[in-house]
């Protein structure tokens, strides 16, 4: 039995299932404990409650996700809208630091991936699908990959265990961030800062945080979030070419970064912040409690033995990485333990899981600007740009025949 959902009542059931994220976490210690996302636990109850009805009952449940692109492009402008040029500036070391680590986290788990790949007598085509392409490439990359292994290089089953991958990592991402970011906090003894908001944490509000907001002030951010979208989606159609396409959201995040500092050094129009905030919270939450109502976990159930172990060590790989590698190099203090919560989050899912993560943790220790300004950067734009890098040079090498 198939039971379609329409786009309406596929934003009603994200909503109840973001509350009910909301709430659990409110009364569950463990998940208060540990900054869980609140999007992540509903999520996960309602996929495995249609996982459920699909394994138990036949009925399968189709979602119209028809609002889930144009929610993640409202998000990754307000990040851009709320990048202010001077902080820019101001990380520009601890960008290129924290991207070098990127970079070295991407090579180690393509060599875990195919390694494993080849010590189990699969191919290690397969091993590479068990790494960068899906654990840091999420569901995009695995598919243009797995296409690609399917039709040239006759890899059978190629798009089922990227996808199958891929839904590991986004699960994993947002399971195992937050426990990364409090182990650190408490062993450490790190403190953030005693307020818990600050302008330059786009789509960061405390649990029980209420702010006054006015019409206009809602209708002129809406007016530039929409705009952004437009744009950003204009020009990326605009310079689409065979040798570099960039993926939509990061031409939307960059027309929010030009159009945010362009009227603020003008003088032209204050962006009000809190409004900004706001909309990249609900923008982010909505997109990701689509994202996990629609995951199919039953493809996790159909993974085999080797890959799961694959996937196993690539857990294991990321949280040692962030802890002792990652919080290391960018200075063993809190904004480095924000930043792990955020890598594991891109490192295994995607962009907006890392900043769920990161969104968590803030709310509960406090604002940590550098990080909320150097993960979107790097996880929305520099790692898809290094990862196909990384992935052609693996490609290159004896053993896949290249």
């Amino acid at each position: 039995m198939k039971l379609e959902i329409d786009v309406v009542t596929t934003l009603v059931i994200a909503i109840v299932v973001l509350l009910i994220g909301r709430v659990l976490i409110a009364r569950v210690g463990f998940l208060q404990h540990y900054n869980i996302p609140e999007p992540v636990v509903g999520g996960l109850i309602a996929a495995a409650v249609i996982t459920t009805l699909r394994l138990a009952a036949g009925i399968e449940i189709t979602f119209d996700m028809a609002l889930q692109t144009p929610l993640m492009l409202a998000f990754f402008a307000t990040i851009g809208l709320g990048a202010n040029v001077r902080t820019l500036m101001k990380g520009g070391r601890g960008l290129l630091v924290f991207f070098a680590a990127v970079v070295v986290l991407l090579v180690l788990q393509n060599l875990v991936g195919v390694a494993a790949a080849i010590g189990m007598d699969m191919h290690p085509l397969a091993g590479l699908l068990a790494g960068s392409i899906t654990m840091s490439g999420g569901h995009g990359t695995g598919a243009a990959y797995a296409t690609r292994f399917s039709e040239v290089d006759n890899l059978q089953g190629a798009m089922e265990v990227a996808m199958a991958c891929a839904t590991f990592g986004l699960v994993l991402g947002g399971l195992i961030g937050g426990p990364v970011a409090e182990r650190l906090i408490e062993r450490h003894r790190l403190t953030g800062p005693a307020d818990t908001y600050d302008a330059a944490d786009t789509g960061t509000v405390g649990a029980d945080e209420r702010r006054r907001l006015s019409p206009e002030s809602f209708v002129e951010t809406l007016l530039l979030v929409v705009a952004c979208v437009a744009v950003g989606r204009y020009l990326g159609t605009l310079f689409k070419n065979e040798y570099l396409t960039l993926p939509a959201f990061v031409w939307v995040l960059f027309t929010g970064v030009i159009i945010s500092n362009t009227l603020n050094l003008s003088g032209l129009r204050r962006i009000d912040d809190d409004t900004v905030a706001l909309l990249g919270t609900v923008s982010l939450s909505l997109f990701l409690s689509m994202a996990l109502i629609a995951l199919r976990l039953w493809e996790l159930v159909s993974l085999a033995l080797p890959i799961l172990a694959i996937l196993a060590a690539q857990a294991v790989l990321i949280v040692l990485f962030t802890m002792f590698v990652t919080f290391r190099v960018m200075g063993s203090n809190y904004d480095a333990a924000v930043m792990c919560a955020g890598h594991c989050g891109f490192g295994m899912g995607a962009t907006p899981t890392a900043i769920a993560n990161m969104q968590a943790v803030a709310a509960r220790y406090g604002h940590s600007p550098q990080a909320f300004l150097i993960i979107p950067i790097v996880g929305a734009f520099l790692i898809d740009l290094v990862n196909a890098l990384v992935i052609q040079g693996f490609m290159s090498l004896p053993q896949f025949g290249f």
